[in-house]
């Protein structure tokens, strides 16, 4: 049985297999995602890749395994999710002159304990019937009464949009974003529920005129036929937040601290933030490259421009326990 194929069967299965010259990941996104741009790095350099998909419970598993855990490296989304890695002391820094380099200082862990490698942009669908161009401006104006009865969004306790809330914190200060917390959660068209898909459905059915959302979920639509229409139904609007830019998160890595495999998992981590490689991950995922300059796909780029916030991604996820106290006090699920 090859060493992929131990890999991928189970943790419990590999513990005592060599992993010599290989990189062994433990994943939070489909291993089909991300497969191209590891098969690319395989051909550069001749060391394999194996990709475990954990769909759930990835803190846990590190713990459980501790030192004799097989995985190199953890690959996953949003901030709150590389923060919880961290704050588990399951990972452990790594001093690379070229990741810092090209990845951008609000974008990666002051202690190089994580690393974005894409950004995703949280920001507003908006129905092309019934929304005027420049009717959308900032976060904050979402709690304008303008917006009553109008918006659609996802759990407010969901971590993309406890994310915005904590950017919002970071902006303007806690008492600042419980008020518009408020003021969003009386203008919201019907309870929350679904996903960031389900918003532009019902945008579509005429369940309300604008949505929160991720960027990507438009090329998920499009690309799915009976979901095609939903999304001809909207455009995309970047707002900002009134003193900065439009928010954004990421998808990210970190190395673990068993990381049996170091070098050659460093390798890897550097590779991806190479201008080809940042290219073929961002089209693959339909996000955005965190190396300034690198090619953007035809489809993410017809959405159109936008300048990206600058506040860091720590300071924001260090207020996420202060912005699931918001969300709650507000009762912003109902």
């Amino acid at each position: 049985m090859s060493m992929r194929t131990l890999f991928l069967a189970s943790a419990a299965t590999i513990v005592a297999a060599p992993a010599i010259a290989d990189v062994n990941i433990y994943t939070a996104r489909q291993p089909e995602l991300i497969q191209p741009v590891m098969d690319a790095f395989t051909e550069s350099t001749g060391i394999s890749v194996n990709l475990a998909y954990v769909e759930d419970g990835i803190v846990e598993r590190l713990k459980a395994e501790g030192r004799r855990s097989p995985a190199d490296l953890v690959m996953t989304v949003d901030i709150a999710n590389l923060k919880q890695i961290v704050d588990a002391d399951v990972v452990q820094p790594v001093d690379s002159d070229v990741l810092s380099a090209a990845i951008p200082t609000e974008l990666r862990s002051d202690e190089n304990l994580w690393f974005g490698l894409t950004t995703r942009a949280r920001i507003v669908y908006a129905s092309k019937e019934r929304v005027a161009d420049g009717e959308v401006t900032t976060y904050e104006d979402l709690a304008s009464d303008k917006w009553e009865g109008r918006i659609c969004t996802r759990s407010g306790l969901h971590n993309y949009n406890l994310a915005l809330t904590s950017a919002m914190i970071a902006h303007h200060g806690e008492d600042y974003a419980r008020d518009w917390a408020a003021g969003v959660r009386e203008n919201l068209a019907r309870k929350p529920e679904g996903n960031d898909r389900a918003q532009v459905k019902a945008i579509w059915a005429g369940e309300c005129d604008i949505s929160l959302g991720n960027t990507y979920y438009m090329g998920l639509m499009l690309g799915n036929e009976d979901q095609r229409a939903w999304a001809d139904s909207v455009r995309i609007i970047f707002p900002t937040f009134e003193n900065g830019g439009t928010h954004v998160n990421v998808s990210g890595a970190a190395m673990t601290k068993a990381a049996p495999n170091r070098d050659e998992a460093l390798e890897l981590m550097e590779f991806l933030v190479s201008p080809a490689a940042q290219a073929i991950y961002a089209e693959l995922n339909n996000e955005y490259p965190v190396l300034e300059g690198a090619a953007v796909s035809e489809l993410v780029a017809a959405w159109g421009s936008f300048e990206a916030d600058t506040t860091d991604l720590s300071a924001i996820a260090s207020e996420r326990p202060n912005a699931l106290r918001v969300m709650e006090e507000v009762n912003f699920d109902g």
